[in-house]
């Protein structure tokens, strides 16, 4: 009801500011007549009550952390003295979008990456200590709250109809350079830029955006959030007129998925995928480079359970065309899990459907961490089963499968054999290893711990990693 309030009031502002009735706009739409201003009235056309009705739901979100450098000149170099670290109050702005009334706030991932205090600015210049829900730095949102009591705080309506076009008129709102609230004005010049990130399929608009943008809203003239300002293509740093928001979809998803979960939950199916580019669509007997081909399939996950198979090329799901993998990544993060979704595939030179149950990555193998300790060369070293939802959780290829070294104490042992964080223990001696449980027995139970032979995968690369040091 209110967003039919706010259209019938923006379309009766033009008609009267025209003078023309309803029935004449209907006779001149459809030839999309231009007309030339030929009063005062019809030249002061203004987007302000768009303005007024979404400016208070955008805030200026302040973050302040401690770095500590080490401090030396020339002379201590010389003489070998050493001064203490020196500390200092890092401070960084940009924006956010009140989402929910009892101060849900949206906005990016590396606004508020490394905060140690986090500041909240209203539009009436109110200010509220804020914590984190959920962040996810792959699709760069952040959803915080702050404590507002019983007040119910303006908020945007974030669209739901995912009825944007291209050329559509649109608003940016927020704080650039630290300025103060600012809007500007532009239009969409693309949707579904997935060339950006690896996961998000952005929205390209002309609307100045700067830093201090970033997270702050796009809004249609209807007054709905339909994106969240996110980056700019710039060689200068200033808004060249090529501005990206994260579509509202997006924003929804990860916005319920924070208050609920805890967490924002970015569903699969199980399945790693390249896109098609003409020699292949050629090879596939495609009539143009679309869709993402099926590469890999995960066992037993929602791809595999679908009757999915090596080779097939995805080219939509839920009626939204995949083009690459950046927007099969996108669309499954607007799912919910535990959604059957209809996915139609290429697949010896036809065109079939079927219904994939999109789900979050499993634990499997379970973490099972284990702090490894004792007469070896990993003492000082954790390490984990790495399973799809760990490798998820770190940034990793949720395909990866193994044991993996999480950490490794400073000054250890095992940091003393070089290993890092990140390394795939491949075998220990003749045994491969297959889970943490047996690389803590066989490390036990190794008499010989200097002669042990460990193989280890780092970065795609196996070798030997031989025993230099032992605890003494």
């Amino acid at each position: 009801m209110k967003n039919l309030f706010i259209n019938t009031y923006i379309i009766s502002f033009f008609l009267f500011s025209f003078g023309v009735s309803s029935q004449e706009l209907l006779y001149v739409a459809p030839g999309v007549d231009k007309i030339v201003p030929s009063s005062s009235l019809q030249v002061e056309l203004s987007y302000s009550p768009v303005v007024k009705l979404t400016s208070p739901a955008v805030v200026n979100v302040f973050t302040s952390r401690t770095v500590s450098r080490q401090g030396s000149s020339f002379f201590d170099q010389m003489f070998g003295m050493r001064r203490a670290p020196q500390e200092r109050t890092e401070s960084s702005l940009g924006s956010g979008v009140i989402v929910r009334g009892t101060g849900v706030i949206v906005t990016n991932a590396h606004v508020v990456k490394g905060a140690e205090e986090l500041k909240i600015v209203l539009n009436d210049r109110r200010e509220f200590q804020a914590v984190v829900l959920a962040q996810d730095e792959d699709i760069d949102l952040a959803v915080l709250k702050i404590n507002v009591g019983e007040e119910i705080l303006p908020s945007l309506v974030v669209q739901k109809d995912n009825s944007l076009e291209i050329g559509d008129i649109v608003l940016a709102i927020g704080n650039p350079f630290g300025v103060g609230q600012t809007v500007t004005s532009g239009i969409i010049s693309a949707l579904g830029r997935t060339n950006v990130t690896d996961t998000s399929s952005f929205i390209q608009t002309d609307a100045a955006v700067n830093p201090g943008n970033s997270g702050g809203a796009l809004v249609n003239l209807a007054g709905e959030l339909i994106g969240v300002n996110t980056a700019i293509f710039s060689r200068s740093g200033g808004s060249n007129g090529i501005g990206f928001a994260i579509p509202a979809e997006l924003v929804s998803r990860a916005v319920d998925s924070a208050i609920s979960e805890g967490r924002i939950v970015r569903p699969w199916i199980g399945a790693r995928t390249n896109a098609v580019d003409s020699i292949m669509a050629s090879a596939l007997g495609l009539d143009r480079s679309r869709g993402t081909v099926i590469n890999d399939i995960y066992p037993s996950g929602p791809a595999d359970y679908a009757g999915l198979e090596r080779g097939d090329v995805i080219l939509s799901i839920a009626d939204t065309k995949i083009n690459d993998d950046s927007g099969l990544r996108f669309k499954l993060a607007t799912l919910k899990p535990g959604q059957k979704v209809n996915v139609k595939l290429w697949r010896d030179g036809t065109e079939k459907s079927l219904n994939v149950l999109v789900d979050t990555p499993k634990e499997l193998p379970k973490r099972d961490q284990k702090n490894l300790k004792g007469y070896h060369a990993l003492d000082g070293a954790i390490i984990v089963n790495m399973s799809p939802a760990l490798g998820e959780e770190l940034g990793f290829d949720p395909f990866i499968r193994g044991v993996m070294v999480l950490s490794v104490e400073r000054g250890s042992v095992a940091a003393y054999n070089r290993f890092r964080t990140g390394d795939f223990i491949v075998s220990l001696g003749k045994e491969t290893v297959t889970s943490t449980q047996q690389v803590l027995s066989l490390l036990n139970s190794n008499k010989k711990p200097g002669n042990l032979e460990i193989m280890i995968d780092r970065n795609g690369r196996i070798g030997s990693l031989p025993v230099r040091y032992l605890p003494r």
